[in-house]
């Protein structure tokens, strides 16, 4: 008798959102047409345990995961995307579904591991002055100071508790992106090869999940307000005035020395002497069409010649490696109390997740690692 399964509908489109995959492209993976998966989807018809167990294989999932409602969904307002206005709906979807399913491997992480308290600060700002203050209260709260620059914007953001990952299939369809959840959640660019641009982005995601908690972004202003908390936030308003370098004409020597000293694009730099009238509009337009002219709008003077390395995330990579020690089983254990097999994993944490060994299983193998 052919047994049937109820399929929980949002479970099996998070997970086809996670790959990208079109209705018709799943049912071409498991021989159905698009309108048996959109059926599923929407709980107006039941699967054969067969074809569970084939969608589960082809998605990355198990059978469990499409069957059981997830407990929790992401709000728009709660998710910060930087990046092409006009990005693909189908994008953003794919983005927020992987970013859904890390939440929850990131969840079930935490019952058996110590992750760093989260500690972003909830500053509610609006206007340039309380953007500066924000940006200010910010580095005092994580013990920052405001008098020099920031040596890892990587390690700020995940000793306070974030997680950092990429989505390296997706790149060029976005800058970074967000989540304010318990535990925020940033996903990064891997094609952003500048030091300078990386560092803006992780100030750019602080600056909403500390001013916009609550509030759906996006639009010019909140993004304007991210991008002055960004500068702010990396280079204090009184250490700019100190040493910006002033003067009828650009100083691009100090401009340069600043950036390897800062960490920030000369762009970004000259942006911020704008912002706080060090630099008059005539001077600021001068100098954005020097840096076009000279082939510099884009990849700067030091980008790409190894005196500015990216930083690279260790948070998600250390807490993957210490499930080896603290749970039977590993990541892959883990992934299973959640329903994700390694390729999903994968998908969703950007590194390479081993097989679990099927010898681990026989009630002939003693573990000795604690």
């Amino acid at each position: 008798m052919d047994v049937k399964s109820k399929i929980a509908g949002e479970q099996l489109r998070l997970a086809r959102l996670a790959h990208g995959y079109s209705l018709e492209e799943v049912g071409a993976l498991i021989g159905a047409t698009r309108q048996f998966i959109h059926q599923l989807e929407t709980g107006s018809r039941s699967a054969s345990d067969e074809t569970v167990e084939a969608l589960a294989d082809v998605l990355g999932v198990t059978p469990a995961f499409l069957s059981e409602p997830i407990p929790s969904t992401v709000r728009p307002e709660q998710c910060h995307f930087r990046g092409h206005i006009t990005r693909p709906a189908s994008v953003t979807s794919q983005v927020l579904a992987r970013g859904t399913l890390l939440d929850k491997f990131v969840a079930a992480m935490e019952q058996h591991l110590d992750l760093p308290d989260v500690s972003f600060p909830d500053i509610p700002a609006t206007s340039m002055e309380e953007i500066e203050r924000a940006a200010e209260e910010a580095r005092c709260h994580w013990g920052l100071g405001t008098t020099g620059p920031i040596t890892s914007m990587m390690r700020v953001v995940e000793n306070a508790g974030a997680i950092v990952t990429y989505f390296g299939d997706l790149s060029d369809r976005i800058d970074a992106f967000s989540m304010d959840r318990r535990r925020p959640i940033i996903v990064r660019s891997s094609l952003k090869e500048s030091l300078c641009r990386q560092r803006f982005d992780f100030a750019h995601e602080c600056g909403h999940l500390i001013m916009h908690r609550g509030l759906q972004t996006g639009d010019r202003a909140t993004e304007d307000q991210a991008h002055r908390f960004a500068s702010a936030f990396l280079f204090p308003r009184g250490a700019v005035l100190r040493e910006f370098p002033r003067g009828s004409s650009i100083n691009w020597r100090a401009l340069y020395d600043l950036k390897l000293r800062w960490k920030m694009s000369v762009r970004a730099l000259i942006r911020r002497g704008h912002d706080l009238k060090l630099l008059t509009p005539a001077q600021y337009r001068t100098a954005n069409i020097h840096l076009v002219k000279a082939g510099q709008a884009k990849v700067e003077k030091y980008d790409d010649d190894g005196s500015l390395p990216v930083e690279q995330p260790e948070l998600l990579a250390s807490a993957i490696e210490a499930l080896d020690y603290a749970v039977y089983g590993g990541v892959g254990a883990v992934g299973d109390e959640v329903g994700l097999s390694s390729p999903m994993l994968e998908l969703i944490t950007g590194m390479g997740i081993p097989e679990a060994d099927p010898g681990l299983d026989s009630e002939n193998v003693i573990r000795l690692r604690r």
